[in-house]
């Protein structure tokens, strides 16, 4: 058992010995959804003033609109009742240090991860690689502001969202812990009804 694993399931033993909160509705209490990144420096419970049971967590590389996270924003709304949602990307996001084509590039050479250095990213070399990257749409950030605008406008024109629901865009800073709104996404996101 590698040591990470049994960490996990040792902290998850002492978790589930008091655990109280198994008889949580589905429905989020607080009737929201977040769609955010995957960064392990971004903690949606702290940031949003969460606990369990009140609200959905929609997390991706970038906190993308990318179809999945749609599928997802719908069936929490269509199913379980959300009625707010919110788009938060963050600075010194790893999606903004390289573009599709490099992310193409990468995989086809070889499978282990890549470096990078003052000169890019590059691959080991090492081992086989896979084409099937150049058929993934990776979603990269050209511009933190306006791939956040980009994607509640994605969400906002989506023919399964319904126009009452407000869509928020919002920048987390990592070196402040404050959420920045992007006006001209929320702008975007604006409920019509």
């Amino acid at each position: 058992m590698s040591q990470t694993l049994e960490a996990v399931l040792n902290t998850n033993a002492a978790y589930a010995t008091d655990f109280d909160k198994g008889d949580l509705p589905m429905p989020p209490g607080r009737h929201f959804a977040i769609l955010t990144c995957m960064d392990a420096r971004l903690d949606p419970a702290k940031y949003a003033g969460l606990a369990e049971g009140d609200a959905h967590v929609i997390r991706n590389a970038g906190g993308r609109a990318s179809d999945d996270a749609i599928r997802s924003l719908v069936i929490s709304y269509k199913l379980l009742g959300t009625r707010e949602w919110f788009v938060i990307h963050h600075t010194d996001c790893g999606m903004e240090t390289f573009t599709d084509e490099i992310m193409r590039g990468l995989p086809a050479s070889s499978l282990k991860t890549a470096g990078v250095d003052a000169s890019g990213w590059h691959d080991s070399g090492e081992g086989s690689g896979s084409t099937e990257g150049n058929y993934v749409d990776w979603l990269t950030i050209k511009d933190n502001a306006q791939s956040v605008v980009e994607d509640v406008q994605r969400i906002r024109r989506h023919p399964l969202v319904p126009g009452d629901i407000p869509i928020y865009g919002y920048i987390y800073d990592v070196r402040s812990g404050k959420l920045v709104e992007v006006s001209e996404a929320t702008r975007v996101g604006m409920a019509s009804a």
